[in-house]
């Protein structure tokens, strides 16, 4: 059975979420113009912004990041975008090589497992070192999270503001799991194939499994740590814990 078979129900106040999505797209466009992006993981829930914007002809630009260490089926979905989408870029960034092959080489390919700092050196190196290239210049991105993905993220807000004062979108904050598959259904949005074998969370391939009935959304990623440290640094301000997800000004 495929995801959306299992999760596409839309929410009483469907339209009115999707209306406002759409209003807080076209308003990054319109007060960062030229230099707002779509910062996507390339997940279902990144996967309905991008339809929007380019359903839309929303001016924002579109960028993932390769970490090297995605699965095959994420990598594919970058090319799907491209096919799906005529005229729709993605910009991707990669980890820098000299950096990938000194931390291998100093602590396996599986030092992730190994301890709490060694998974974040690893995130580091393959994902906020490229989103920092991807955003400079950049006054405002685009998030897919939502509050519903996890208790740390149940206070997003619609707007927040980095540590670098840009201006950080979180449209779909308020959208359940069953407004996004039911978007997608409706749309015909491509996805990760992976979300059809119960991965609602998919990132780095080492990081990610499948999760059971009943557990959190993010519950298949860093599955091995605690909940309050689940998270790689994206979302989060450089004075907050590590489980605390950016929430100043309002949104991510």
């Amino acid at each position: 059975m495929t995801a959306i078979a299992l999760y596409a129900r839309r929410s009483a106040d469907y339209e009115s979420k999707l209306e406002h999505t759409l209003e807080l797209l076209r308003a990054a466009a319109a007060e960062h113009p030229g230099t707002a992006v779509q910062a996507t993981s390339l997940g279902v829930e990144d996967m309905v912004v991008t339809d929007l914007i380019a359903r839309h002809g929303i001016p924002i630009a579109l960028g993932t990041l390769e970490t090297g260490m995605l699965h095959p089926q994420t990598v594919d979905l970058i090319g799907r975008i491209e096919a799906h989408y005529p005229g729709q870029k993605v910009e991707v960034y990669r980890p820098v090589q000299e950096s990938v092959v000194h931390f291998v080489k100093a602590n396996g390919d599986k030092a992730m497992y190994q301890s709490i700092d060694l998974r974040k050196t690893c995130c580091r190196i393959r994902k906020l070192e490229p989103l920092a290239r991807m955003l400079k210049d950049r006054s405002a991105w685009v998030t897919g999270l939502r509050r519903e993905q996890s208790n740390d993220r149940g206070g997003v807000p619609f707007r927040d503001q980095d540590d670098q004062g840009r201006v950080k979108f979180n449209p779909l904050a308020d959208w359940t799991w069953g407004d996004v598959w039911a978007y997608v259904q409706e749309h015909g949005v491509p996805y990760n194939p992976l979300h059809d074998e119960f991965m609602p969370s998919i990132g780095c391939a080492p990081c990610t499994r499948a999760i059971a009935v009943g557990e959190d959304f993010r519950a298949g990623r860093w599955w091995w740590e605690q909940e309050g440290q689940k998270e790689c640094g994206l979302h989060v301000h450089q004075d907050e814990p590590a489980g605390a997800v950016s929430m100043i000004g309002g949104a991510q």
